[in-house]
């Protein structure tokens, strides 16, 4: 592209211990009542408490709330950003996962607008963000989603997802501290991972691809590629969850202003179906999405592949691209998440009913340096439930 916009958020804090920073960035803003907003299973083993704690005892009001789940649906969007409002608080501080972070976002922006989180979304809404909203500040424990420096909020429908996205979504503050993500169990070690290299992976092959996202990119790859089969080995290894950690919030900055393309597309439906994570969704489709754009981008694959650890030096750009599909391949089974949409229980019976909501995230699409049309995203969800790569014919 020619003209590139990049959009970051306006304060971040990362590397071990840089939860430190909370309590001075919170005095800047002198709220009175603060919402923190965490999943259930992060109050419960003591990770949220190392937010509130420390607020309590500066004499901040604050108010824990844990009705978060995977995948939140836009019930449970309304329900907070109706608690949000009748609570008056003055700040949010969103804990946890991608959810947690997504649902922050809204119920600080959603607390001073109208009307409910379905008005606002992205294919279906009709209103539009207009006021910036309470301030937020956005702490990830798990190394994956990118929430922390996106502008978007995503919500599941009855059979696939939307969005809430607008730039006042964007945190004021994101502390990553990779200590936080030590206590996270392997597997879902293993699905925010290839989440994150999902989004590096299809930011560097986005068609709005830009010099600085492309370095964002293959940094990204470089330090997820080397960690994080260490990292869902053994939790405890500090140098795994730091590059981690790093790596999952570059290819937050890198996708949040590239783009993602197929791999999301294609994966929304399969949250909103089967309640696969988004992490196992991105994770399944990888290879057989870039296995059947491979010919489109195959000099931007083969930089992938060396990022990976692999070594073009002697191979074409043909053959070079299909070892990246290899890899990518050999990475997801290596992290234990199934190799097919047969793994997961979905059905033969579901691919017609999954390619018709994918070709409705058109939005998304856009950005695939191969355009994806219906009969694409079909034969894409049949080579992924058979578990082989096929290349457009």
């Amino acid at each position: 592209m020619s003209v590139a916009k990049l959009v970051f958020t306006p304060l971040s804090y990362t590397g071990w211990g840089s939860l430190k920073e909370l309590l001075p960035e919170v005095a800047k803003y002198a709220p009175k009542r603060i919402l923190v907003i965490t999943d259930p299973m992060l109050a419960k083993i003591g990770i949220a408490q190392r937010v509130t704690e420390p607020l309590e005892e500066q004499g901040y009001s604050v108010t824990l709330y844990t009705d978060v789940v995977p995948e939140p649906p836009v019930e449970t969007g309304e329900k907070l950003v109706s608690f949000t409002r009748e609570g008056e608080f003055d700040m949010v501080v969103g804990v946890g996962g991608g959810s947690a972070l997504d649902l922050a976002k809204l119920a600080s922006v959603l607390a001073v607008h109208d009307g409910s989180a379905a008005d606002y979304l992205n294919l279906s809404g009709s209103k539009n963000v207009e006021k910036k909203g309470l301030p937020k500040i956005l702490i990830p424990t798990t190394s994956g989603t990118g929430s922390e420096v996106t502008n978007i909020s995503v919500l599941s429908l009855e059979t696939t997802k939307d969005v809430v996205t607008h730039d006042y979504l964007l945190a004021d503050v994101a502390i990553i501290d990779p200590e936080l993500t030590v206590s996270v169990p392997a597997k879902v070690t293993a699905a925010t991972g290839i989440d994150a290299l999902t989004h590096a992976v299809e930011a560097y092959i986005s068609v709005n691809a830009s010099p600085a996202t492309d370095g964002l990119a293959l940094q990204a790859i470089r330090l997820i590629g080397r960690s994080l089969r260490k990292a869902v080995t053994d939790g405890n290894n500090r140098q795994a969850r730091i590059d981690m950690s790093n790596g999952s919030y570059i290819a937050g900055l890198a996708f949040f202003n590239a783009g993602v393309a197929g791999v999301h597309a294609l994966a929304y439906p399969l949250g909103g179906q089967f309640h696969i994570s988004h992490g196992e969704s991105n994770a399944v489709l990888l290879p057989y999405v870039m296995g059947y754009i491979r010919k489109s981008c195959t000099k931007r694959m083969a930089d992938i592949l060396n990022a990976l650890g692999g070594n073009s030096a002697y191979l074409s750009e043909e053959e070079a691209s299909y070892k990246c599909v290899e890899e990518l391949q050999r990475l997801v089974s290596d992290v234990g998440i199934p190799a097919a949409l047969s793994g997961f229980n979905v059905p033969v019976s579901a691919l017609e009913s999954l390619t018709q909501d994918g070709v409705k995230q058109k939005r998304i699409l856009a950005r695939s340096p191969l355009p994806l049309l219906e009969d694409d995203i079909r034969k894409i969800y049949q080579v992924a439930f058979n578990g082989t790569i096929v290349e457009p014919t």
